[in-house]
């Protein structure tokens, strides 16, 4: 393709305002960091994305959005999310680069946008704790994952109560810390992300093999959505906050801090890859796992499937190996501002004290997350929470306004129109979708005892 060539459409109509030579000019890191930046080609930013959106996360959105929506509003709801993500995610990675700096922090972008003034550092604080808390929780739910997957596993073969649901928490949570220990950076994952896609194929190939296969053999099915009134209310505002946590990570400035130059060029391939071809599986799954099961599909699909007990094990494992990495990559803003800021001058990355800081620090942040994960083991409500307070406000209502403060002088009355309505649309979401998690935390403790063997 020549220089001043486009492919498809689709890249024509996401290319850089600045043009085939964005990415290309003289730009600044923003701060200084003890991890890589510009390191990585798209197409490994395109698997860390699509490790993300395909993580063992997918089994368990057949119930948690399809159940409480049904088949029209949660098919539509799955389309529409993608594309408003998409669209969104686009607007952010189009800010990476301004005022002739990369920003590789979302809350530095924050603060540089909105200035040295009160707002400014208003913003700069409130962005950092909104993203913290979206990783820690998107963390604390990884090692929820990883815990079921191996309850799902010990079940398979023992029919007792003897390893509970908080133990296999805490080996989740050992193993998870250990794989950190040797993973200093995002970049370094490498062969990690072919592993990790490999898990993915392998429990959503069994996942969906085996719904297809109970789905034919009992054709009968209940779709009805459970609840009423208030509770089937407060159910589908929840859904639709898990809609959302699906697609997005909540550190796009971070990942696109790997990416080779041109940066923003990039990442849009990276983007476009991952709401095309890195959805596929993720459909696929979700549809399908409905189908089979209507209304009572299980919270983590792999509950719900019949078939070889060694398949169903291989599939659980799988899981399992593929949420170690993919908590890695939702782990690494909070490492890199620990590495950064307190880890001093160490030699290398694999350097003894390197090593030492690594294990003393990133352990502790995990037995945190450990700790929260076997005390409130309810993953579809801490995805909802996680959507209400985290994701529709970074993702949705960020990105908006900071597009319009940016971008003020070169948009249509029309277009200024169009963002001001998803930041107060988003923000009335984002409110009402707390609301609704907050309830369903609330009735999942009353009805489960804290440190549940679910």
């Amino acid at each position: 393709m020549g220089h001043n060539q486009l492919g498809s459409p689709l890249e024509k109509l996401f290319v850089d305002e600045h043009g085939d030579d964005a990415g290309k000019l003289d730009i600044d890191v923003d701060d200084g960091t003890a991890h890589q930046i510009s390191h990585d080609p798209w197409y490994q930013v395109a698997f860390v994305l699509t490790t993300g959106v395909n993580s063992s996360y997918v089994l368990g959105y057949s119930g948690t959005i399809m159940v409480p929506l049904g088949w029209a509003v949660g098919s539509i709801g799955l389309f529409a999310a993608a594309a408003i993500s998409l669209y969104a995610n686009t607007l952010l990675a189009r800010l990476h680069e301004v005022g002739g700096k990369r920003h590789i922090r979302y809350r530095d972008l924050a603060g540089h946008i909105y200035g040295v003034c009160v707002a400014g550092r208003t913003m700069y604080s409130l962005t950092w704790a909104l993203q913290y808390v979206n990783l820690f929780m998107i963390n604390t739910g990884y090692i929820i994952l990883a815990g079921q997957s191996l309850k799902a596993i010990y079940v398979l073969y023992r029919d007792d109560s003897v390893l509970k649901l908080p133990y296999c928490i805490i080996i989740a949570g050992i193993v998870c810390a250990m794989f950190a220990f040797g993973i200093p950076h995002l970049s370094a994952l490498g062969v990690w992300l072919g592993f990790s896609t490999m898990f993915s194929l392998i429990y959503i190939i069994v996942a969906l093999c085996l719904s297809v296969a109970d789905g034919i053999r009992t054709p009968a099915k209940d779709y009805h959505i459970p609840g009423s009134g208030a509770s089937l209310m407060f159910n589908s505002i929840g859904a639709a906050a898990n809609l959302v946590f699906a697609y997005n990570t909540g550190m796009l400035p971070e990942i696109q801090a790997t990416v080779k130059p041109p940066v923003v060029k990039n990442m849009q391939r990276a983007l476009l890859f991952q709401f095309t071809i890195g959805l596929i599986p993720l459909y696929a799954v979700v549809f399908a796992g409905y189908w089979a099961y209507g209304s009572s599909t299980s919270s983590y699909l792999l509950n719900s499937v019949t078939g070889p007990v060694w398949v169903k094990g291989i599939a659980n494992m799988a899981s399992f190996l593929q949420t170690v990495i993919a908590l890695h990559i939702f782990a690494s803003p909070m490492y890199e501002y620990l590495d950064t800021t307190y880890g001093g001058d160490n030699g290398g990355p694999y350097s003894l004290h390197s090593i030492s800081f690594r294990i003393f620090v990133r352990g502790g942040y995990l037995a945190v997350n450990t700790f929260v994960a076997a005390m409130l083991p309810f993953l579809g409500d801490f995805m909802s929470l996680t959507g209400a307070f985290s994701t529709f406000p970074l993702t949705f209502v960020l990105a908006n306004h900071m597009y319009l403060k940016v971008k003020a002088n070169k948009l249509t009355i029309l277009q200024k129109s169009w963002h001001w309505l998803n930041v107060v649309g988003f923000s009335c979401l984002s409110a009402a979708a707390a609301v609704a998690a907050i309830r369903l935390i609330m009735v999942d403790s009353r009805t489960y005892h804290l440190f549940a063997d679910l």
